[in-house]
């Protein structure tokens, strides 16, 4: 376990130091002046040349990379350019936001997706599981920012339910995170299904059903049990997908989360706000990956994380 460990931790530098040089060269790329959004078109040149070597943007680009690895190895993402604010303080107050969301979104998704897909793979073929697979399609087709305009209009609007933005308890958790959750939703239910349906095939289930096994132990126990592999996947997949990809839902609901701040970061050219989202998420998505990984071999001893049998 050690070992994997290890080298789990050395994948995580080898990523980030991937991403954050891509990140940095796209960046750079982009059209569009820092100093020039901060004090405007009308500006003077002269100012102008001032504000960039306040920033640092006039230097060349691998002093000012290297200068920004220098940071991350000091555990810092620098100031923000336009409030001056230490970046890591931001995200340490707006990634809780989102840890809420992506937290209720993932439970809305795996209890309705498991339950859903579950019944479905069960009764194969039925108007149930017809009607469930083309929910689920419909769900995966659906833009976010479509759906969560939807369901502003119908619950917020029209009904007058719940609120249509803003940061607060759970009744302005909800229709972010249904949006958040849907596509995960109907992920968790196709494969939950696909995987009952196989599973359900195999001879040890046709044995215990001929043994007189009560069909509810037999769902429940046997083939519940055997179709965890699959979800535990999906489902943390879809828990780092959440934190990553909550850009255009924390936007369309005024949501004050990481996906909000890094897309305010990427319209003012707030290039250390746009380079400490990142990382975080980077960093967040592999140690999932590394959780999901490690859960594998406690949920089946057959898998192991060096990838034999164990």
């Amino acid at each position: 376990m050690l070992r994997y460990l290890l080298k789990k931790i050395f994948i995580l530098f080898a990523l980030l130091a991937g991403i954050t040089f891509l990140t940095f060269s796209l960046i750079k790329a982009l059209p569009g002046d820092p100093a020039l959004g901060l004090i405007g078109k009308h500006a003077e040149e002269e100012d102008l040349k001032r504000i960039r070597k306040e920033l640092g943007v006039d230097r060349p680009f691998f002093v000012q990379y290297f200068g920004y690895i220098g940071l991350l190895a000091k555990g810092e993402f620098g100031r923000s350019y336009y409030t001056n604010r230490e970046v890591m303080d931001d995200i340490v107050q707006k990634l809780p936001n989102t840890m809420k969301l992506a937290l209720l979104a993932m439970l809305i998704a795996t209890v309705s997706g498991v339950f859903l897909g579950f019944m479905a793979g069960i009764k194969k073929d039925s108007i149930l599981d017809k009607t469930v697979s083309t929910l689920a399609v419909t769900g995966l087709s659906m833009p976010v920012f479509w759906s969560g305009l939807l369901l502003i209009l119908l619950f917020s609007l029209k009904l007058r339910y719940l609120p249509p933005s803003g940061t607060g308890g759970l009744r302005f958790m909800i229709l972010p995170a249904v949006t958040l959750a849907l596509p995960a939703l109907a992920v968790i239910a196709r494969v939950t299904r696909a995987s009952v349906i196989e599973v359900c095939e195999l001879p040890f289930v046709k044995v215990l059903d001929a043994k007189g096994l009560r069909r509810t132990r037999i769902n429940v126990i046997h083939i519940l049990k055997n179709i965890l592999i699959p979800l535990i996947t999906i489902v943390g997949l879809d828990f780092g997908s959440y934190l990553n990809g909550a850009v255009l839902t924390e936007t369309i609901f005024g949501w004050d989360g990481i996906g909000r701040f890094i897309m305010e970061g990427i319209i003012k050219r707030d290039y250390p706000v746009i380079m400490g989202c990142i990382v975080t998420g980077t960093f967040i998505f592999v140690s999932i990956n590394s959780v999901v990984d490690i859960l594998y071999h406690y949920v089946d001893p057959r898998v192991s994380v060096y990838g034999k049998s164990v």
